[in-house]
């Protein structure tokens, strides 16, 4: 990609005004619960704005155009199977979690299951979202290495100070201020790009005769099983993730928390459809490029150059934001849950700075995991993490919600650990199959239903 003086300018004048929003919301930033939680405060643009931040980075823009290229309609499943997972959330989720008052939600399960409950869920939501932030590094470092012309060193060095930038100072605050300004960016960017696009290539008549009906007007162009798959591990590992339950936790009220996961689920499901079509466009006229190229290079190409750099700037503040919150996640549980409930670490300042180091570390984890990765495909790890994340938190935080009391704590506890270890077990005795996530929640019911059947009928008596 050659940037003119335009694109440049457009592109470093937006990374000001987020970074600088970054560092107003660190002001406000006085303690742990500040950083995690923003004081409990948040309205429902907040709320949704902090939750867009994360889901729409680099699996949603990148990744998803990436698909198009590849594979065409079928990629809209990420951005689908997301929007379907919040409007769940909005539905069942969002007001008992808010209205325990609490941060994470290995907590909300230690009230339920007792205190061993909480390494095993921060563990294994940790590890889950770990592969999801694989995603968006990837992403990252492919754009802003063609962007700046970087190799992967100086690249990666770029998305960490970008990273410290969003989050390290503000956490949640910063998160959902980037959010809804990127969020602008995406609609307003990748939205034309997605019309010019459609309509250089004649509509959808003109994009019938170009491409075959099969793979790329299917949404089960991948396989029927292979889509409900993808679209039932997006819905369970959204539920599961502590990124967007932490946003739920900052909301003022549990209403407020209700009506931005709606929100959310209504800026999520459109904007894979763009990317898509831009993913076709470059097919049909650049089959030759790198398939990860595709969305930074149409913005390049063939937007003005001063909306091409708003449109770069917005795909940086996606990969770099969805870094960002999925971190925040990750530094919550460890401090709360690891240092705070385990190692008995109650100084809040203390916890604020183990946050603040737990997000930068992972970040560097996820940027060395990357370098012997640089090539492959972005939506591969996010399903990979939404279904890991589901393992060992889904069915247990749902049969608390929906059968409250009628869960005895070991059964709890053996539906968290072996849906986890069968997960582990399965994908190490058949590491090309697909479908650990069914192994897994077999084994949580298997330890659940027993436990729900026997109370319910105690309960009668």
């Amino acid at each position: 990609m050659e940037l003119g003086f335009v694109h440049i300018l457009s592109l470093i004048a937006t990374l000001a005004v987020v970074l600088g929003c970054g560092i107003y919301s660190s002001r406000k930033v006085k303690s742990a619960d500040d950083f995690d939680v923003g004081g409990r405060s948040a309205g429902v643009i907040m709320v949704a704005g902090s939750i867009a931040a994360t889901i729409i980075g680099g699996a949603a823009t990148i990744g998803t155009a990436q698909g198009g290229f590849t594979f065409g309609f079928a990629a809209w499943w990420f951005t689908l199977g997301s929007g379907m997972g919040f409007l769940i959330m909005a539905a069942f989720y969002a007001r008992p979690l808010r209205k325990s008052g609490l941060t994470t939600i290995s907590e909300y399960l230690v009230i339920n299951f007792g205190p061993q409950a909480g390494p095993i869920a921060s563990i294994a939501a940790s590890l889950g979202i770990f592969f999801s932030i694989v995603s968006s590094s990837l992403s990252s470092v492919h754009l802003i290495g063609g962007i700046l012309h970087l190799g992967y060193l100086p690249s990666a060095a770029v998305v960490v100070l970008l990273v410290m930038g969003f989050v390290f100072f503000g956490g949640i605050n910063s998160s959902g201020m980037a959010g809804l300004f990127k969020v602008g960016l995406i609609f307003a960017t990748i939205f034309v790009g997605g019309y010019l696009a459609f309509t250089d290539m004649g509509g959808l008549s003109g994009m019938h005769e170009a491409f075959p009906e099969l793979p790329w007007f299917s949404m089960f162009g991948i396989g029927a099983d292979h889509a409900l798959f993808n679209l039932f591990s997006m819905i369970v590992g959204v539920v599961s993730t502590q990124s967007y339950v932490q946003s739920l936790f900052s909301a003022k009220n549990s209403r407020v928390a209700a009506l931005g996961c709606l929100l959310a689920a209504c800026i999520a499901i459109p904007v894979g459809l763009p990317s898509v079509i831009i993913g076709m466009f470059i097919k049909l006229h650049h089959p030759e490029l790198n398939s990860i190229d595709t969305l930074p290079f149409f913005l390049c190409n063939y937007l003005p150059e001063w909306l091409g750099g708003a449109g770069l700037a917005a795909l940086v503040l996606s990969c770099v934001g969805s870094i960002a919150g999925l971190s925040l996640g990750v530094g919550t549980l460890f401090s709360r849950d690891i240092f705070g409930a385990v190692l008995k670490v109650h100084d809040s300042k203390k916890l604020l700075w183990i946050n603040k180091l737990t997000v930068l570390a992972v970040t560097l984890a996820a940027l060395v995991f990357i370098h012997s990765h640089l090539d492959s495909s972005v939506l591969q790890w996010n399903y990979l993490s939404m279904a890991l994340r589901g393992a060992g938190v889904f069915l247990p935080m749902t049969a608390v919600i929906f059968f409250k009391g009628m869960v005895g704590k070991k059964a709890g506890l053996l539906s968290m650990f072996g849906g986890i270890a069968s997960g582990c077990a399965w994908h190490f005795i058949f590491p090309t199959s697909p479908y650990t996530l069914f192994v897994s929640l077999f084994f949580n019911l298997l330890f659940l239903v027993p436990s729900i059947a026997y109370n319910l009928l105690h309960s009668k008596k």
